[in-house]
């Protein structure tokens, strides 16, 4: 059988190349988004579900339990970015984004680190952001729940240690996906979401006596 990841916001971008890598080298891949629609493979396993709501993350935890088999690499890519500052941005953005790129991550990984744990194996990875280490005028909302993103997996890091379950949180740059449509900058000033997703392989491959804690990764040229 297979080992399997779940790849959250795994339809697209980043989340996509994730599951595309891993798939190539034999696993198989649940990917959650919205909408899965187009989403075909015989390792591709999708899941429609919400996971800016609770019932959402259950629909996604209910469907693994069903599967009856361990979850060897959970990756807590979905997210949302809305631009904003904090003292003018729509009432709600804080909900949305918190709920969203933060909340979805805390209960998935509450779910599924149980069986990781009675294995002693497995990897969460989180998706973070440059934006969980560096500010900026127009992040609002948006840099406080990458901020909240990369302060979890630093403390679920800590608690994993003695369970052998490995936590990587991965600090990408601007990467050329679908939030960047529309830009005038040229596609060589990004990274590609392949980029991301070898990075996630290699810190996966080490041996279980070696943890990647966090994966910092620019353009060459620097930020956006």
């Amino acid at each position: 059988m297979n080992p399997l990841i779940i790849v959250t916001g795994g339809t697209k971008g980043i989340g996509r190349a994730i599951a595309d890598r891993f798939v190539a080298e034999g696993f198989d891949a649940v990917i959650c988004a919205r909408s899965v629609d187009g989403i075909q493979g015989e390792n591709l396993l999708p899941v429609a579900a919400d996971l800016s709501t609770r019932d959402g993350v259950n629909v996604l935890l209910d469907y693994t339990q069903s599967l009856n088999r361990p979850v060897e690499v959970l990756v807590n890519n979905t997210g949302v970015f809305q631009p904003g500052q904090i003292h003018n941005e729509a009432e709600g953005t804080f909900e949305l984004l918190m709920n969203t790129n933060v909340a979805s991550a805390y209960h998935l990984s509450r779910g599924l680190v149980g069986g990781m744990i009675s294995r002693r194996q497995g990897h969460i990875f989180m998706m973070c952001s440059t934006a969980s280490i560096t500010p900026y005028t127009n992040g609002g909302s948006y840099c406080i729940s990458k901020f909240a993103l990369l302060g979890m997996s630093r403390v679920l890091r800590e608690e994993l240690k003695p369970h052998g379950v490995k936590v990587t949180a991965i600090l990408p740059g601007a990467t050329l996906t679908a939030s960047w449509e529309g830009s005038d900058l040229p596609e060589e000033r990004f990274m590609k979401p392949e980029d991301v997703a070898n990075s996630a392989w290699a810190a996966y491959s080490l041996s279980k006596s070696a943890v990647v804690e966090e994966i910092l990764i620019r353009p060459q040229l620097g930020d956006i």
